[in-house]
């Protein structure tokens, strides 16, 4: 599997936690149906409530999503696309810097009790919050929260230093051509695997049948992972063809770029990197 730029915002979700376990195999809908049941589309009241899809990790995340889509008027399907797979591996401290890039690796470096002296870096507030509750000082926080971001912040300041970057198994390769290129001696330790749920894919049927409005993706890998579970069902063509004609949002341009490149054409890429932006921007769309 190619490289992703998972590191390409903060509020991403192949870079902050997952569950890697549901309660349940289906996409729930705001009013308590399931997938197939969104699917019988006979008797639909013309004025029904949007569908949008959300693919966030099924944790406090998917929790928040699905509570914000129902206050904007908005019945979501739930769908995770990632899970985690802790690795047991721990960064280096023997390095100057070390720069976590997501909420995920805080919280398992945190539960290791991992420690380092030497300047530690956050790709974005909500990474940074996680290892402050974990009870480390942060010194370093990028105006742009991405692998570029990081790049800028740090280019003048690692000419060679040692530099542990940890995180995911989709990890932007951006960040490490970055350092090398600025000087510094880079080594990678992966935290953490991201792999797709086996019960995920619940909203691609409704998406190759036309009952979807709007589906929200957070990065590359999860769009991919869509695709996926499409193919497993045997509607990967149906399913392109009816996001199509959804208001399809992402995160980043590397995750818009990847949707593009599939041939599905997204309708909003805010510029503030956060779900938060990308909700209220579909929704937005949809009620235009």
């Amino acid at each position: 599997m190619s490289r992703h730029d998972a590191d390409n915002a903060d509020d991403a979700d192949d870079t902050d936690s997952a569950s890697d376990t549901r309660d349940t195999g289906d996409a729930a809908i705001a009013d308590g149906t399931d997938a197939t049941d969104a699917m019988d589309t006979t008797g639909d009241e013309p004025n029904r409530r949007p569908r949008v899809a959300v693919f966030r990790p099924d944790d406090d995340r998917l929790a928040g999503a699905v509570s914000l889509l129902r206050d904007l008027g908005v019945d979501p399907i739930a769908d995770p696309m990632l899970a985690v797979e802790p690795t047991g591996m721990v960064p280096r401290s023997d390095v100057e810097f070390v720069i976590l890039t997501s909420k995920t690796g805080a919280e398992l470096v945190a539960e290791a009790g991992w420690t380092f002296d030497g300047t530690l870096c956050a790709i974005g507030d909500r990474t940074a919050g996680a290892l402050r509750s974990g009870g480390y000082d942060v010194d370093l926080v990028p105006a742009e929260f991405s692998s570029a971001g990081l790049v800028a912040a740090l280019g003048e300041r690692v000419d060679g230093a040692r530099v542990e970057v940890a995180r995911s198994d989709h990890g932007s390769q951006v960040l490490l051509d970055g350092l090398n290129e600025a000087g510094a001696y880079v080594h990678e330790t992966v935290l953490y695997s991201l792999t797709r749920p086996a019960e995920s894919g619940e909203s691609t049927p409704l998406a190759a049948a036309g009952d979807l409005d709007g589906a929200l993706f957070t990065s590359s890998l999860t769009f991919e992972n869509f695709l996926a579970a499409a193919r497993e069902r045997a509607v990967e063509a149906e399913a392109k063809a009816g996001l199509n004609e959804t208001v399809v949002g992402a995160i980043g341009e590397p995750t818009r770029g990847t949707i593009e490149n599939a041939g599905v054409a997204v309708d909003v890429a805010p510029k503030q990197a956060s779900f938060d932006a990308l909700t209220r921007a579909v929704v937005s769309r949809l009620d235009q």
